[in-house]
């Protein structure tokens, strides 16, 4: 490609990038194991709380709260005594599942080769002997 003495407009931008977009959407700790949890139908919000390891009361209320507001999932109360409250993708958020369902078969095959490959790079370019980071030789 021949270069040109005009400098260019970039053409990758954060606030039109589609990949970007779907990332701000999805890219939370928990979203993809909450909307995992979903997968199936209706479940209760202790369900899901049993379900996702780790996941506190606040950050599933958060994630869940934030999820409503993109439209991807829809809360059910039943007016009972306590109230029953359950959750469920809505059909926007059904259209996540294949594609967050390749990524996770990507990370199954390839995860560990990227930790090799975050392996080898440390080791290459750890601290020096001299107390230098190797990487400043770039």
């Amino acid at each position: 490609m021949p270069s040109s003495s005009k400098a260019r407009k970039p053409d990758i931008s954060l606030s039109n990038c589609g990949y970007s977009k779907v990332l701000d959407i999805i890219s939370n700790k928990w979203t993809a194991l909450v909307i995992y949890a979903m997968e199936n139908g209706k479940i209760r919000y202790g369900e899901v709380l049993r379900r996702v390891e780790g996941i506190s009361k606040k950050m599933l209320t958060q994630t869940v709260r934030k999820l409503e507001r993109d439209g991807l999932v829809q809360r059910h109360i039943t007016p009972t005594v306590p109230p029953s409250v359950e959750y469920s993708l809505t059909p926007l958020g059904e259209t996540l599942l294949q594609p967050m369902k390749e990524l996770r078969q990507w990370g199954r095959v390839n995860y560990d080769q990227v930790v090799e490959s975050r392996a080898s790079y440390d080791s290459a370019y750890a601290t020096d002997s001299r107390g230098a980071d190797s990487m400043n030789e770039i």
